[in-house]
C-alpha cells in the first residue's frame, strides 16, 4: 500500500509559478513510476511528468515540455513538480500517482499504469 497527499495548489496569474509536492508512505521503495496527472472541468484526465522512482529519466507531455519539472527527493519520500510559465489552460487538478506493478509494458504517461492515487490538489491560472 502506497499513500499520496499533494500539496502546494493555489490561484496564480499567467506567467507565474507554482511548486507542488506530493508526500508518499507506506509501501514506497515498491513504487517502479511516479508521476502528476492533472485533469479539466470537462476533460479526461492526462498525464503531465513522470519520474522513474529513484533514477532521473524523465517523461513529458508535450503541452508542459520546457515549462514543468518532474523530481524526487527519495530522503523525504516525496516528489514535486516545478511549474514555471503557467497558462489558464494548465488550470486542473493535479494528481500524484504511483506504479508498483512494475509491468515492462507501462505507458508512463497513461493513467491506467499507475495504481496508486493521491486526493488531488486544485491549480487555478488566471489570464
Amino acid at each position: 500500500q502506497v499513500q499520496l497527499v499533494e500539496s502546494g495548489g493555489g490561484s496564480v496569474q499567467a506567467g507565474g509559478s507554482l511548486r507542488l509536492s506530493c508526500a508518499a508512505s507506506g509501501s514506497t521503495r515498491s513504487t517502479y513510476f511516479m508521476g502528476w496527472f492533472r485533469q479539466a472541468t470537462g476533460k479526461e484526465r492526462e498525464g503531465v511528468a513522470v519520474i522513474v522512482t529513484g533514477g532521473s529519466r524523465t517523461y513529458y507531455a508535450d503541452s508542459v515540455r520546457g515549462r514543468f519539472t518532474i523530481s524526487q527527493d527519495n530522503d523525504k519520500n516525496t516528489l514535486y513538480l516545478e511549474m514555471n510559465s503557467l497558462k489558464p489552460e494548465d488550470t486542473a487538478m493535479y494528481y500524484c500517482a504511483a506504479d508498483t506493478r512494475g509491468s515492462p509494458y507501462i505507458q508512463p504517461l497513461a493513467q491506467q499504469s499507475y495504481n496508486y492515487w493521491g486526493q488531488g490538489t486544485r491549480v487555478t491560472v488566471s489570464s
